[in-house]
């Protein structure tokens, strides 16, 4: 059996090797902590995005100025936080996370910022949902780095102007669209983050499975890579899940014959597709002719909620080809038909 080693060279074992040690089969809350990557050098991917990085982090360094306020966009899981976590150990800065959800007073915004210190950044995730207050809040504080605050009421209101100290802002969102002109415009930076490639995504199984002590071999780390959409979060997730079923079934080792069936049981095509896609691509066909039709129409057959289908569902089903989205609504492509082994409308009618 072809193991991967830690230097990367190929063994050959006849051994039953145990996949994980007994104290790490138990799951662990830290699981995405323990796998993120925390310089460029481990970073997997988006390898124009990590060339920019690198000389606008090294120009601040030189001046030593905080980086301008960046801004991340694309589908989900494909490593925005990780990249603010990265950009904030290579500054030697310290980095606050939070999400846009949970700005919902004006004070929470208002105590972020108040506890700044200077050079570190604030990430805000989703940041799309800030409420209007909140987002008013930022501009002052993005631009002057100071913080608009109003005492006393009626005739006795005044105005303070309270400085901060200079910080920088990683904002992540899945929806750049959504984002109001003036707060987008105040962002220095703005980068959308690239779906990976196979080989990008099988070298992050192999990392996963090393930090996670999981023997696998090459091929087994490209069987899982093509059914992960394009996203790491899926790789390391389906990691995990192959590796259970490798632990159970087989040798304890994930190679492409483990990796394939164990994806098969688990309902994960060679495309990726999970049940939900596939019956979204179904429903379109059987009962809409294959669309055009609503995205609401379809959230509402299929009872999941419409930002679920355009979040999760719809990024890949269109990266990949298999849907379209068209001005009256969505419709399965040609290449979604042959995927789902169904005639398409226009070879029925060459059959005719």
């Amino acid at each position: 059996m072809a193991i991967i080693s830690d230097n990367g060279d190929t063994k050959f074992t006849t051994k039953r090797n145990p996949m994980v040690k007994p104290e790490t089969i138990e799951y662990d809350n830290t699981f995405e902590n323990s796998i993120r990557p925390k310089d460029f050098d481990s970073y997997i991917g988006q390898s124009a995005l990590k060339e920019t990085l690198k000389i606008t982090l090294e120009a601040a360094k030189l001046r030593e100025k905080p980086l301008d306020h960046m801004l991340f966009y694309g589908p989900p899981g494909l490593g925005k936080t990780t990249i603010a976590g990265v950009i904030a150990a290579q500054m030697g800065v310290e980095i606050k996370i939070t999400s846009a959800p949970a700005l919902e007073r004006p004070r929470d915004i208002i105590g972020i910022l108040m506890s700044l210190k200077g050079g570190e950044i604030l990430f805000i995730d989703e940041i799309h949902r800030l409420n209007k207050v909140a987002e008013e809040i930022l501009y002052p504080a993005m631009e002057d780095f100071t913080l608009d605050m109003t005492t006393g009421k009626s005739q006795t209101a005044k105005t303070l102007r309270v400085p901060l100290p200079k910080f920088t802002l990683i904002g992540a969102t899945t929806k750049a669209g959504e984002l109001s002109s003036p707060l987008r415009d105040r962002f220095g930076m703005i980068h959308r983050l690239e779906f990976y490639t196979i080989e990008e995504l099988s070298q992050v199984v192999e990392r996963t499975a090393k930090i996670l002590e999981i023997n696998i071999t090459r091929e087994g780390a490209i069987a899982i890579a093509r059914r992960s959409r394009g996203t790491p979060r899926i790789a390391n997730r389906l990691v995990k899940r192959v590796a259970d079923f490798a632990i159970v079934k087989y040798e304890g080792i994930i190679d492409e014959f483990v990796a394939n069936e164990s994806l098969d049981i688990l309902k994960i095509d060679e495309f990726g597709l999970e049940p939900t896609d596939r019956a979204l691509l179904n429903l379109i066909i059987e009962k809409y002719d294959g669309g055009p039709v609503g995205v609401e129409t379809i959230a509402a057959a299929l009872s999941e909620d419409v930002r679920t289908i355009e979040d999760v569902c719809e990024p890949y089903l269109l990266q990949a080809g298999l849907l379209q989205r068209t001005p009256r609504g969505r419709k399965v492509s040609p290449e979604g038909y042959r995927h789902l082994g169904i005639k398409s409308p226009s070879e029925q009618t060459r059959l005719f």
